[in-house]
């Protein structure tokens, strides 16, 4: 599938969380073939070793980096290396999370914290690291990576759902708080994207029932959501900000 090209990502420092497999490799792989220079984190090494390897010749080459995102003292010692051998960031994608299934029972305040570090508090302080550079260059996208699983409400996922509402809470806050001083922060929302992870968790019944339940009857690839991503990171999006915006096929 062939895809637009903006000039304007060209040579634009792109930092991509979770980058290592699934849609945070096909959103890896999008802003590399803008010519971007990508950098990803990941604690999937082998994967994203592999990745990094595959996309080996591209110029620029993207960059792995192993960064636990749970750990709020290392992610910033991250960014802060990557800034001081990259240059700012232009372009931050929160885009890790991890979505294993419970239930309301099994909950524990150690889950709950555990969860709530993977899925929604990284995202926050990620931004914060960047925010300074961006604000002093007037210039600046910051896109976070959401969910439609609280918007259908799907089962055995409610902590999951809590922190991926929280992230679109987040970016309204975030781009008014950012905007006066010309960061733009977004949301994306993918529906159901067919990935080896996502795989696992569905029967071929269970996956004709989602694609029956969707208005446009095709499964949703991480291309799809890097699409997105990457108009939105461009400059042909410079007046969008603060909304959230879906690539879920019209799942209803």
């Amino acid at each position: 599938m062939s895809g637009a090209i903006y000039p304007s990502l060209k040579g634009r420092l792109v930092v991509v969380t979770g980058g290592g497999s699934g849609i945070g490799a096909g959103l890896t792989e999008g802003f590399a073939r803008q010519g971007a220079r990508v950098v990803f984190l990941d604690v999937l090494e082998d994967e994203s070793r592999k990745l990094e390897a595959a996309l080996a010749s591209f110029d620029p080459a993207p960059i792995f980096h192993r960064c636990d995102l749970c750990d709020v003292e290392a992610l910033r010692a991250c960014l802060a290396d990557i800034a001081a051998t990259h240059g700012p960031v232009d372009v931050l994608v929160n885009n890790a999370a991890n979505d294993d299934r419970h239930t309301l029972t099994e909950v524990t305040p150690a889950y709950w914290d555990d969860r709530i570090a993977v899925n929604l508090r990284h995202l926050y302080f990620a931004a914060q690291a960047v925010a300074p550079a961006m604000r002093e260059r007037g210039a600046g996208v910051i896109l976070n990576l959401g969910s439609i699983s609280w918007h259908l409400g799907l089962p055995d996922l409610s902590l999951y759902e809590t922190a991926k509402a929280g992230i679109e809470g987040m970016t309204r806050a975030l781009a008014r708080e950012l905007g006066a001083d010309g960061v733009r922060v977004a949301c994306i929302v993918p529906g159901n994207v067919r990935t080896p992870r996502q795989m696992k968790w569905y029967t071929p019944e269970g996956e004709a029932e989602i694609v029956a339940a969707q208005c446009l009857k095709g499964r949703i690839e991480p291309v799809d959501v890097a699409a997105l991503a990457l108009f939105l990171a461009s400059d042909d999006a410079r007046f969008i900000t603060g909304h959230e915006y879906f690539v879920d096929a019209g799942w209803r």
